[in-house]
């Protein structure tokens, strides 16, 4: 008598095992490349969301650290909120006739003995490397006695922040663009109204062609101003081949 059929042995077995060790060494020689991309395919969807929330995280941490201290302004007054500003985005500040600079630990956190300049003006701002916008800076424009500011290696100051800087005419004497990746010339001719500007440094801008051009421009701008940064040796240089 045959054996039951549940009993029978499965010669299928066989062949099924063999393809998948076939089937799997053959995803193991694929291209890591292509089986990266194959999953990114695959997941589409799911990294587009990552990728726009991330972006809006991003915004709005910006919009956060750039808001308006009204707060601080109201208990303390413009120079504290200011100097609070400059502090929370690890910063520096210096209060007219000191020479100690108040500036946040590695970590962000400083302390409060700052707040006892309350009625002295801010002289000197130091905000390098930080992100600070055209918002942020509704935080300073309220500054009557600023001298120096330092704006330097900042990703987000572009023409339209430059163009609030016109509120220090009368008394910023120093200022630092140095590193800025969105300044642009457009920008730089917002400053024509920093007539007591004596120094101005304009290294490393790579969003400026033509830097000699430029160089003479803002000097004749801003005639009793030494600039700082532009290089006039590679303009001269072309203005040399130009035959006359």
């Amino acid at each position: 008598m045959a054996a039951p059929r549940a009993l029978q042995p499965c010669r299928g077995l066989p062949l099924l095992l063999g393809a998948r060790r076939l089937s799997g060494r053959a995803a193991a020689s694929e291209p890591l490349r292509q089986r990266f991309l194959r999953y990114l395919c695959s997941r589409f969807y799911d990294i587009e969301s990552l990728v726009d929330w991330s972006a809006k995280l991003h915004f709005k941490n910006l919009r956060r650290k750039n808001a308006y201290c009204g707060y601080t302004r109201n208990l303390y007054g413009d120079n504290i909120a200011a100097a609070y500003f400059a502090l929370s985005l690890h910063g520096g500040v210096r209060f007219q006739g000191q020479e100690r600079w108040f500036r946040a630990e590695r970590h962000g956190t400083f302390n409060s003995d700052f707040l006892q300049f309350r009625d002295v003006p801010v002289e000197a701002i130091d905000l390098a490397g930080s992100v600070v916008n055209y918002h942020g800076l509704d935080n300073l424009v309220k500054l009557t006695a600023l001298k120096s500011l330092d704006l330097s290696r900042c990703p987000n100051v572009d023409e339209w922040a430059l163009s609030r800087l016109h509120v220090f005419a009368e008394t910023l004497e120093e200022l630092s663009l140095a590193g800025c990746p969105q300044v642009t010339e457009r920008g730089l001719a917002c400053l024509q109204q920093l007539e007591n500007l004596r120094r101005l440094d304009l290294s490393h801008l790579p969003a400026v062609p033509c830097q000699g051009l430029l160089r003479i421009l803002v000097e004749e701008m801003l005639p009793g101003c030494e600039v700082v940064g532009l290089d006039s040796g590679a303009q001269t240089s072309q203005a040399e081949e130009v035959p006359a």
